[in-house]
C-alpha cells in the first residue's frame, strides 16, 4: 500500500493529468480536513453509493462537476500551486456542486448554475481566506455556505428554477415538530450525521466517509464519531424535532467542529475532549439558532454553524498542547494558513533585520 502510494504521488508529481486527479481527490478529502488522496476516492465512492441509493444521481454528478470546476478554476487563476496541490480550492464547489442539484429542481439551466456556482466558490475562497488569515484563521467550508445562500435566494426571483428546499418561507415558531426517541434505530442515525456533511442521507456513506477519515487520521475518525453521537443525543435530549433528528441533520456541523477542535487544531487529550464536547454543544444551539434566523427565507444552515462555532473556539487561542507530528493531520486547510501566515511573518523580520 506504501509502495502504491509513493508511486503516485510520483506520478502526480511529473504528470499534470494525474496531478489534476490527485488534487481533486485531495478536494475531496479536504471537506472533512484530510490531505490523502486515497480517503478522497473512497469519499466520492461513498457519496455515489449515497446518491443513488436515494435515487438522485444528479447530486454525484453535481459533486464532481463542481470539484472538477473548482480545480480548474483556481488553476486558471494561478494560485498558490501548492496549496492547489492540496485540494484546499476543490472541496467548497465540490459542496456547492452537490447543493445545487439537491436544492433545485432539475433543468438544463441548473447545470450552468451549478458551473457559475462553482466558480464563484473559489472567488469566493480567496476572498474570504485573505480576510480571515489576519486572525490566523481560514475560511473552512464558508465560501461554499455562502456562495449556496446567495444561490438559492436568487432562484426564488427566477421563473426557470424552482427551490426544492422543503423549508417554505415563514415566521420562525409557526408549526409544530415531534421530538425523536432513545432506542437502536438511533445507530444508522450517527452515520447519517457523518454523511450529510456532503448533504447525502444514507448511513453506508456516513460508514464509508468514517473509514476514509481512519486511512489518514485515527484521532479524526475518532472525534467524528464523538461529534455525531454527542450532537444527535444532545438534540433528542433538549427535545429537537424527531424527523430532522433521524436524517442526521443536527450532527453534521458538530462533526466537523469535532473534527477541527479535537484532531487538527489541538492534540488530543483529557482537556482537549473536554473543549470539544463542548464545542459539540456550541454547534449545535448555533445551529438551532441560524435555523430561526433563516426559516423566513426558505435557506437550509448547511455547514454554517460550523464555521462560527469553530471560529469561535479557536480565536481564544487555546492550544493546550502541539498536535506531534505524528499524530499530525498534515497540510490540512488550517495549517497552511497558519504555515503562510509564519512564513511571512518570518520573512517580514529578516527584512526588517537587513534594513536595520
Amino acid at each position: 500500500m506504501a509502495d502504491i502510494g509513493r508511486g503516485w504521488r510520483h506520478l502526480a508529481d511529473r504528470n499534470p493529468a494525474a496531478g489534476f486527479v490527485d488534487a481533486c481527490l485531495r478536494g475531496a478529502a479536504q471537506v472533512v480536513l484530510q490531505n490523502n488522496p486515497l480517503s478522497g476516492l473512497l469519499i466520492l465512492i461513498a457519496l455515489a453509493w449515497g446518491a443513488f441509493e436515494n435515487g438522485t444521481p444528479r447530486v454525484f454528478g453535481g459533486g464532481v462537476l463542481g470539484l472538477v470546476v473548482g480545480t480548474a478554476t483556481a488553476l486558471a487563476l494561478r494560485v498558490d500551486m501548492s496549496s492547489w496541490r492540496k485540494g484546499l480550492f476543490g472541496f467548497s464547489p465540490l459542496l456547492t456542486g452537490l447543493a445545487v442539484p439537491t436544492f433545485l429542481d432539475q433543468r438544463p439551466l441548473m447545470w450552468l448554475y451549478l458551473v457559475l456556482g462553482a466558480i464563484g466558490t473559489v472567488v469566493v475562497t480567496l476572498a474570504l481566506n485573505a480576510v480571515f488569515k489576519r486572525w490566523n484563521l481560514t475560511a473552512y467550508t464558508f465560501p461554499f455556505v455562502l456562495t449556496t445562500w446567495f444561490l438559492l435566494m436568487a432562484a426564488y426571483q427566477f421563473d426557470r428554477f424552482t427551490v426544492l428546499t422543503k423549508l417554505t418561507p415563514k415566521f420562525p415558531g409557526e408549526g409544530s415538530s415531534a421530538g425523536g426517541t432513545f432506542d437502536w434505530g438511533l445507530v444508522p442515525t450517527f452515520f447519517k450525521g457523518v454523511s450529510q456533511i456532503y448533504l447525502i442521507e444514507s448511513w453506508v456513506t456516513g460508514l464509508l466517509i468514517l473509514v476514509a477519515l481512519l486511512i489518514n487520521s485515527r484521532w479524526s475518525a475518532l472525534f467524528a464519531v464523538i461529534g455525531a453521537v454527542g450532537a444527535t443525543l444532545l438534540a433528542l435530549w433538549f427535545g429537537a424535532d424527531g424527523a430532522s433528528l433521524d436524517k442526521g441533520l443536527f450532527a453534521f456541523n458538530a462533526v466537523l467542529t469535532a473534527i477541527v477542535v479535537g484532531a487538527v487544531a489541538h492534540r488530543p487529550g483529557a482537556w482537549v475532549t473536554v473543549y470539544t464536547l463542548f464545542g459539540i454543544a456550541l454547534t449545535l444551539f448555533v445551529q438551532m439558532a441560524l435555523t430561526t434566523m433563516l426559516t423566513p427565507l426558505g435557506i437550509p444552515v448547511l455547514t454554517g454553524p460550523f464555521n462560527i462555532a469553530t471560529w469561535l473556539l479557536l480565536l481564544p487561542d487555546r492550544h493546550f498542547a502541539p498536535v506531534p507530528n505524528h499524530e499530525r493531520v498534515k497540510d490540512s486547510v488550517l495549517h497552511t494558513v497558519r504555515d503562510s501566515v509564519h512564513l511571512r511573518e518570518k520573512e517580514g523580520n529578516r527584512v526588517r533585520s537587513e534594513r536595520g
